[in-house]
């Protein structure tokens, strides 16, 4: 028997365009030469999000002084080491077990365009797109000095 031609279902009577197998509306089998058994209707699976995120260290911190409150930018290799502002010439620790010094933000390099990015701190450990490429990293908050560094 050919395909379906077109018309009412014979289950539900609702009108179908020709060439289908099954209704619509209802899913009865609508070619006769075909056994239900033999059509298999998939489930719907949606599927996970596929997505490429690089977990980026952060480079630095922004924080503010503990003498003056003045924003500083200080790489993560100065982590427990001694440190002076630039603008009041205060000397202090860089270590964030200090209740005085707060910490602002973070400074990283996108490993996708090489554009230095400024994040709050706020987006430690969440997945973010980068402002000038558009494509996926997750910052990941590390407060140990980078392997190597004395």
């Amino acid at each position: 028997m050919p395909p379906w031609t077109g018309g009412p279902c014979p289950e539900c009577g609702e009108d179908m365009p020709g060439r289908l197998v099954h209704c619509r509306n209802c899913r009865a089998l609508l070619n006769t030469d075909l056994e239900s058994d033999s059509v298999e209707i998939p489930a719907f699976v949606p599927l996970q999000e596929i997505d490429s995120v690089i977990d980026l260290p952060a480079r630095g911190f922004y924080i503010s002084c503990p003498q003056c409150d003045r924003e500083l930018r200080v790489n993560r290799k100065y982590l427990g080491r001694h440190v002076e502002c630039a603008a009041c010439n205060g000397s202090f620790v860089f270590e964030f077990e200090n209740s005085r010094i707060e910490k602002i933000g973070f400074y990283a390099d996108c490993p996708h365009c090489q554009q230095r990015l400024r994040l709050s701190k706020r987006y430690a450990g969440q997945k973010v797109a980068c402002k000038f490429c558009k494509k996926k990293i997750r910052l990941l908050e590390e407060l140990s000095p980078p392997a190597g560094a004395q």
